[in-house]
């Protein structure tokens, strides 16, 4: 099955960085179940998962080839992944910071919820009939077929600079990440009336769920307008 280039540099950064050394000088047949298992817990939920998909693959393949009979991969357990909430900020909030020079590039996102993937491959051209037209990313495609989208154009647009580091300083001072601005997005749909299911087709999901899970997402001050809501729904 083909990967995005994207998904093979993150694999191969994982065989580089963890699978090489722990397990580079044995062969595939001296490898045990109990090797790949302490591999895998000596590292981050998340890079563990990674890693063992790497190793599973590898494995797969290898009996493909018919250079192995069985997989010690197999039965390792895959690392329990913590998913804590991403904090963001409102389109309001953001509009009250200063980014510096990066301000226009930090508010065309959180506008108009592209990845930063997406956000590098954009140009002029893909903007026009009102519309932003996301159909690619700096890797080639889209993260999925529901990637290829449009969205209103909203705000200013000026090429990204190619590297993230300066424009995750400027974030980092009001404590979020620039993938954080794909739920400011995702709030400035829910708040604006959006249907969930025009937002998934928005920000690109395939999957309906993910775009729910952001949607059932709610801020401390929801609940006091719940409380100013509700009496006078119930004494109408």
């Amino acid at each position: 099955m083909p990967i995005r280039p994207k998904t093979l540099q993150n694999y191969r950064s994982a065989y580089r960085r963890h699978i090489e050394p722990a397990l580079g000088s044995k062969s595939l047949e001296a490898i045990t179940r109990l090797e790949i298992q302490g591999l895998i817990k000596s590292l981050p939920p998340q890079t563990g998962a990674i890693v063992l998909a790497v190793i599973k693959t590898l494995y797969r393949e290898a009996i493909s080839a018919e250079m192995i009979l069985n997989s010690p991969a197999e039965a390792v357990l895959r690392p329990k992944i913590n998913i804590n909430p991403r904090k963001f900020l409102t389109y309001q909030e953001l509009n009250t910071c200063n980014f510096g020079r990066f301000q226009s590039h930090i508010i065309f996102l959180a506008a108009h919820g592209l990845r930063w993937s997406e956000a590098l491959a954009l140009t002029n051209d893909d903007i026009y009939d009102g519309r932003v037209h996301i159909t690619k990313s700096i890797y080639g495609p889209t993260k999925s077929r529901a990637g290829m989208r449009s969205v209103p154009y909203l705000t200013n647009f000026e090429p990204f600079p190619r590297s993230p580091k300066a424009l995750r300083k400027s974030l980092a001072v009001a404590g979020v990440h620039i993938h954080s601005l794909r739920h400011t997005y995702a709030y400035l749909l829910k708040t604006s009336m959006v249907h969930v299911t025009t937002a998934q087709k928005l920000m690109g999901h395939s999957d309906p769920k993910i775009t729910l899970g952001i949607y059932t997402r709610f801020r401390d001050e929801e609940i006091d307008e719940a409380g100013e809501l509700m009496p006078a729904a119930l004494a109408s």
